[in-house]
């Protein structure tokens, strides 16, 4: 998500206010994840109301109260007082701000996973679900078509993974399908485990090995990532075959590729050069 300044400033006062209202034992987590999302659908499909909330020649004021009207009575308290902080927050755009309260919806439903005691388990799950979408192409081009019937694609979704994933990670799920705009599927799932793991201080190692790991050798691997980047690692491994053996580790944009077709594939490139 690549938001302008004012946006971006909007944003982190958004999420401070966020982080106080979940803070109270009253809030439920989830809940109000669920509802920001569902706001988030009603702005993608109503662009007058978009632009209405986003409107920097209305007054702050006037924004929020239109934010009440709407929603007074159909959304829990904790959920208007974000949406409050959201329209009284000027924005860059109408887009940038319904992006913004998307990510807001994330980290509600990320918060709810950590209360829980199931990150772990919501982080891992999500790279599974971005590999399996990686692994089938059609299944990709299925989710992210334009012209898909949204129910289509949510019980497509629901019909992979429902009771097999948790709760929280099939709502992110299904949030990333409806908004994929043919952006790609797998790059708004890689997303959410990055902000999950972020939110831990960690840093995503995407780990694709010849064969399965071993838990001592995955402990070892992540321990040396650990020494080279400075901080934990989140470890996502995915088997190979075809790599003929080694691995090939990406974290962010650098990739060290230790497999044998890596190395391969570089004494071709410097025979080539010779």
């Amino acid at each position: 998500m690549t938001l302008h300044a004012a946006s971006r400033e909007a944003l982190g006062l958004a999420e401070e206010r966020l982080g106080e209202v979940l803070a109270d034992a009253g809030a439920d987590s989830a809940t109000v994840g669920d509802e920001l999302l569902s706001v988030v659908d009603l702005l993608d499909r109503e662009i007058g109301l978009r632009r209405a909330v986003s409107d920097a020649s209305a007054t702050p004021e006037s924004r929020s109260e239109l934010v009440r009207r709407l929603f007074d009575g159909k959304l829990s308290e904790p959920a208007l007082k974000v949406l409050d902080a959201v329209a009284g927050s000027r924005w860059s755009s109408p887009r940038q701000l319904v992006d913004g309260l998307e990510s807001l919806g994330h980290s509600a439903l990320l918060t709810a996973a950590e209360k829980t005691g199931n990150i772990d388990a919501v982080e891992t799950q999500l790279f599974q679900v971005a590999r399996v979408v990686a692994r089938h192409p059609e299944l990709e081009t299925a989710l992210a078509d334009l012209a898909g019937p949204a129910d289509a694609k949510r019980n497509l979704v629901r019909g992979l993974f429902a009771d097999k994933v948790d709760v929280v990670t099939e709502t992110l799920v299904e949030q990333v399908v409806r908004r994929a705009k043919g952006r790609g599927v797998g790059v708004g799932l890689d997303a959410l485990v990055k902000l999950a793991a972020d939110r831990r201080q960690r840093s995503v190692a995407y780990v694709t090995s010849a064969s399965a790991l071993t838990d001592e050798q995955a402990a070892q691997l992540g321990a040396k990532l650990t020494d080279i980047y400075g901080r934990s690692i989140a470890l996502h491994v995915e088997v190979d075959p075809s790599l003929g053996g080694g691995l090939v580790v990406r974290v962010g944009d650098e990739v060290i590729d230790g497999s044998a077709a890596g190395r391969l594939a570089a004494l071709r490139r410097r025979l080539a050069r010779a």
